[in-house]
């Protein structure tokens, strides 16, 4: 790959996958991917860049599971493969406690994306028939109220996302939901 160069959707594939077994942390990835599209062709950016950013987000997590080194360590190992900086940094900026700021759009909706997309699988995970069919916007506010649901996803992080993007709450959870619709076989939902 040309230092740079957005490698392929394949070569993020291989990646995430040689880097992470866990098929629920792959899914969370695939689920960021499919929102992080839907809010390029939104804002009329760059698809397949915003996709390989949120597929590739939380690459090295399983072998960095903390604040130390994820994705710090990860960004390392992106850049010796050579992909482009914009990514890197959005990746660094998706974790509050890296210091990179969220200064480009695509910082912006990777931060906005991965916790929503986590709590709304989550949703989606405890209706009766295990569907994001089923998951409506007011049930996932009434959720976010809940501390004892999905405990490791950060509410401040959905709330803060959303107003990063300049966009309303109920809007930004019925935009991502639609995402993930776009993908729920991929997603087992």
């Amino acid at each position: 790959m040309t230092v740079g160069a957005l490698p392929t959707r394949e070569q993020a594939l291989a990646l995430l996958h040689e880097w992470v077994a866990n098929p629920g942390l792959r899914k969370h990835c695939y689920a960021v991917e499919a929102a992080m599209r839907a809010q390029a062709r939104r804002l009329g950016e760059d698809e397949e860049r915003w996709g390989l950013t949120g597929l590739i987000h939380d690459f090295d997590w399983e072998r960095h599971p903390d604040a130390e080194r994820h994705p710090m360590k990860g960004i390392e190992v992106l850049r010796g493969l050579g992909w482009p900086e914009d990514v890197c940094r959005a990746v660094l900026g998706h974790a509050t406690y890296s210091g990179v700021p969220r200064d480009t759009a695509m910082a912006r909706a990777l931060f906005a994306c991965d916790e929503l997309c986590g709590f709304l699988v989550a949703c989606a995970l405890v209706m009766p028939n295990r569907t994001l069919e089923s998951v409506e916007v007011a049930s996932v506010r009434k959720k976010m109220k809940r501390a004892d649901f999905a405990r490791n996803v950060n509410r401040e992080d959905i709330v803060n996302g959303a107003a990063e993007l300049g966009v309303e709450l109920d809007d930004h959870i019925a935009f991502t939901l639609e995402a993930l619709r776009g993908v729920r076989e991929t997603l087992g939902l």
